[in-house]
């Protein structure tokens, strides 16, 4: 684990970003299926409790250094922008404060934040609805949908996500879905259907270690394809491992179908 709070993520994580913060480990919504709590370094990552790194003396100290580091990478991370996080949930109400203090730096650094969380409590912030317009363009917000409440159970729901997710968009935030980890095709077909008015990118993945039916996966793309032909406005990226399970070169896929590298913002 860095001692870092910005670094540049290894592996499938660079995948999803070029730049992220990691400044808690650990997390409280209790997904079955998170791998801060299984394999190799659960302990490391936090498990199902939140807590501040042990690099960092308290909050002040880990903002102090995220600003430091922030600072030292201006040029890249103005470029490809910075997302949280890969070790918690952003928006806990034991880690947003943090959150909220790092994008009011990254704002005046005219860094972009990307935010991806399960949590819609943060909306009744008085922060989050004193943000003027200008400051709306620098902060996208991401939702996991899955469709199965039933493993998500101290999150908020996938509908309440939703509904989150349309008011902000409604306002002028950019948004995204993370459709990761595919439970079942049919549920997470649904989960963009019922997005695709008010969701700016979809980032569909498989989970990590799962099996699929090669021809279910296939009809699965397949569906989303007629979705990109239906509705134009749509933006889709498919993961690297769910393309290879799938049998499908990322060339062959249609225009709504982007890069790992597509800009959000643009």
């Amino acid at each position: 684990m860095s001692n870092n709070a910005i670094h540049q993520p290894k592996g499938k994580a660079a995948e999803y970003a070029k730049w992220a913060c990691n400044c808690y480990v650990g997390c409280s919504n209790g997904c079955s299926y998170c791998c801060l709590k299984k394999g190799i370094g659960c302990k490391t990552l936090g498990g199902n409790v939140p807590t501040l790194k042990k690099c960092f003396k308290d909050e002040n100290h880990a903002l102090e250094v995220f600003e430091k580091e922030l600072k030292a990478n201006l040029p890249e991370l103005r470029k490809h922008g910075l997302f949280f996080s890969f070790t918690t949930d952003p928006m806990l109400p034991v880690t947003r404060t943090l959150t909220w203090g790092a994008f009011e730096a990254c704002y005046y650094s005219n860094v972009r934040l990307v935010i991806l969380t399960k949590r819609t409590d943060f909306m009744d912030d008085e922060y989050i609805n004193d943000l003027t317009d200008e400051a709306k363009k620098y902060i996208a917000f991401g939702f996991t949908l899955t469709g199965h409440d039933e493993l998500e159970p101290n999150a908020s729901t996938n509908a309440e996500r939703i509904g989150a997710m349309k008011k902000l968009h409604d306002v002028g935030f950019k948004t995204f879905a993370s459709i990761e980890p595919i439970i079942d095709f049919n549920s997470s077909l649904q989960m963009i259907r019922q997005t695709i008015n008010y969701c700016d990118l979809y980032k569909i993945g498989l989970e990590s270690g799962g099996k699929y039916d090669k021809i279910f996966l296939n009809e699965f793309i397949s569906s989303i394809m007629n979705l990109c032909r239906f509705y134009s406005v749509l933006k889709i990226y498919f993961k690297d491992s769910l393309l290879k399970a799938a049998g499908i070169d990322r060339k062959d896929l249609p225009f709504n179908c982007v890069d790992s590298d597509y800009n959000l913002f643009e």
